[in-house]
């Protein structure tokens, strides 16, 4: 399994936009091809999420995540916002590197927390951040990905 596997072109957003940690959830959830009362109640799920403790894990990056009803399959959405946001991150600096991830209650497949690690593992790398800010396409964004082996 590899994380290309999960991402479309159309679901990685270089220019995302948003002043506050609410409109780049907003934004992020955008991306995914779902009516407007699924993407309410996932916001809304985000933000509870949120609420517990941030997905902001340090160097500019977030990992936000949850499970729920409104999805039959995982959802995997990367999106760089230039500026930065406040995500309230482990390292109290701001944020510009987002990936989503959104799964099913029960999955079949127990996908969930295996694409969960490797995203993990794929920001830990101490060129990634770098990387991800120097992307000019979502090419770039993939060749990256497999550059990586992850």
């Amino acid at each position: 399994m590899q994380l290309r596997d999960f991402f479309d072109p159309s679901r990685v957003e270089l220019h995302l936009r948003g002043d506050s940690r609410d409109e780049v959830l907003a934004a992020l959830l955008a991306r995914l091809e779902l009516d407007g009362r699924s993407r309410t109640v996932l916001f809304r799920t985000l933000r509870r999420r949120e609420n517990l403790g941030s997905t902001g894990i340090g160097r500019g990056i977030a990992i936000p995540h949850c499970r729920s009803l409104m999805v039959s399959r995982l959802h995997l959405t990367y999106g760089r916002h230039s500026q930065g946001v406040d995500f309230r991150a482990i390292d109290d600096r701001p944020t510009h590197h987002f990936f989503l991830i959104i799964a099913p209650p029960l999955e079949v497949s127990g996908q969930y927390l295996p694409v969960l690690g490797k995203v993990a593992q794929f920001a830990k790398e101490a060129d990634v951040p770098d990387r991800l800010a120097a992307l000019e396409s979502v090419a770039e964004f993939f060749e990256l990905l497999d550059a990586k082996g992850i």
